[in-house]
């Protein structure tokens, strides 16, 4: 079927070498504006502590310079002269290093959702802009492998779209997992925001540790009103990984007038699950093995606000399993669902 002498399959194959352009060339600019970050740091003055300890001199803001340089030469490379073999492997190499620099993302927007600030706002500018990068550079190391139509990792389907459908069955049951990992977190942490006391410390004086520690006005009111903020993120968490493994998770539902019946655009769901299980897996798969010197006397452990160490280990002990637990789920829901939305 042609209109005017161009078939719709050169109009989708046109559409998707625009794509390629697109991603290729986004690449090195976003590269240029990293290096500039940095070097806008550099002569600031502005330290850029990682996950919020104390940064000396401007060593971390020149690092980001020496990172953002030669992935502007490399993706500029890539634009040049097509995505060579030995491009591909800088770029694979290059999409790890910046996801290490992003690590903690996901604890800034936990901070900001909570209606607190963010520890370094520079220092979150900086972990952002690197999870951008690790997804562009982690794209256009694979632009070669895009579908030849609009179809794309990055949003509307193509003709050919795969039916909804739910995640296999070992799948499903790594959500249950991590949906039950949670449960004793929620509980515990609602249990405080009712008045109860827990590991030695009572509803009113984790309360008072929140205030000490800067919470916002907001976190304070839902808190003292039995809703713990961070017991309704994990709750959020739980919708996320539901909607990776079940069909309503691919398309927008009823009660969303303007978009009902429409596909859900891949990035949507993937991003956030990327971010958290990139985050929450090493963090808590790290923080276990942590734990387990601890509990077994091969390290010592700080109580902190709580009256012993024995209760500073439980509280660890639930919340690093639940965010281990949950974290390893969601990168096993997230591959799922980005091989069932794939376009056939």
């Amino acid at each position: 079927m042609s209109t005017r002498g161009i078939s719709t399959g050169d109009v989708r194959f046109r559409a998707g070498q625009r794509g390629r352009a697109t991603l290729v060339w986004a690449t090195p600019v976003w590269a240029v504006a990293y290096a500039g970050f940095g070097l806008v740091c550099v002569l600031s003055g502005t330290p850029l502590p990682h996950l919020g300890g104390d940064a000396e001199g401007s060593g971390p803001a020149w690092a980001v310079v020496a990172v953002g340089v030669p992935m502007a030469l490399i993706s500029g490379a890539v634009v040049r002269y097509g995505l060579r073999p030995a491009l591909r492997v800088l770029l694979l190499s290059a999409c790890g290093l910046t996801g290490v620099i992003a690590f903690g993302l996901l604890m800034d927007v936990i901070t900001l959702m909570a209606g607190q600030g963010v520890d370094s706002p520079a220092s979150a500018a900086n972990r952002a802009l690197a999870a951008a990068g690790s997804v562009l550079l982690a794209a256009t190391a694979r632009s070669d492998r895009l579908p030849s139509g609009p179809s794309n990792p990055f949003g509307s389907a193509g003709s050919a779209v795969r039916s909804p459908a739910s995640a296999p069955r070992p799948v499903q049951l790594a959500a249950w997992t991590g949906t039950l990992a949670f449960l004793p977190y929620a509980a515990m942490k609602t249990y405080w925001a009712i008045g109860g006391t827990f590991a030695g410390v009572t509803g009113e004086e984790m309360l008072a540790v929140s205030e000490r520690n800067g919470a916002s006005g907001i976190f304070l009111t839902l808190e003292s009103r039995g809703l713990d903020p961070t017991a309704l993120l994990a709750l959020l968490g739980v919708f996320l990984l539901w909607g990776l493994v079940r069909p309503w998770g691919q398309v927008f539902p009823r009660w969303t007038p303007f978009l009902r019946g429409r596909r859900v655009p891949r990035l949507l769901p993937l991003a956030p699950a990327l971010l958290g299980a990139a985050t929450l897996a090493p963090y808590g798969v790290v923080g276990i093995g942590y734990l387990a010197l601890a509990t077994g006397g091969a390290v010592t452990m700080g109580r902190g606000d709580f009256p012993s160490e024995g209760d500073a280990l439980l509280v660890a002990w639930i919340g690093l399993t639940a965010f281990a637990v949950y974290g390893v789920a969601l990168a096993v829901a997230a591959r799922s669902y980005w091989l069932r939305t794939r376009p056939a």
